[in-house]
């Protein structure tokens, strides 16, 4: 399943590069995944060169959502309770920089938007 558009991958891809680099930077999230029938989400802002390992807010559904890292390829094989897979939120619009997802996310122990 491809996530991400050409103009997307190419972001995170450049975020991944800084990141890489230890540079300092708070980006603004690029894409929104989520299961349609389930509580997991994943805000994420860059990627590694090999393409698949994700770096972003992860929310598992469990109330405690972190920074961390997850591979493309394994959350493309990942099914809900109902059969239906990650899927990328259309509508989603970043509004604010990874950090205040992250301390919004903490505080109200799911990613709310």
């Amino acid at each position: 399943m491809a996530f991400l558009t050409d103009e997307q991958r190419r972001r995170m891809l450049a975020n991944g590069v800084a990141r890489a680099r230890g540079e300092d930077s708070d980006p603004y999230p690029v894409v929104k995944l989520y299961t349609p029938d389930a509580g997991a989400a994943w805000v994420l802002t860059a990627l590694a060169a090999d393409g698949d390992l994700a770096y972003g807010l992860i929310d598992a559904g469990t109330g405690f959502p972190e920074l961390g890292e997850v591979s493309l390829a394994m959350l493309a094989g990942i099914k809900g309770p109902k059969g239906l897979p990650v899927a990328v939120e259309p509508q989603y619009r970043p509004r604010k920089t990874l950090s205040a997802y992250v301390a919004d996310a903490q505080r109200d122990g799911m990613i709310t938007d």
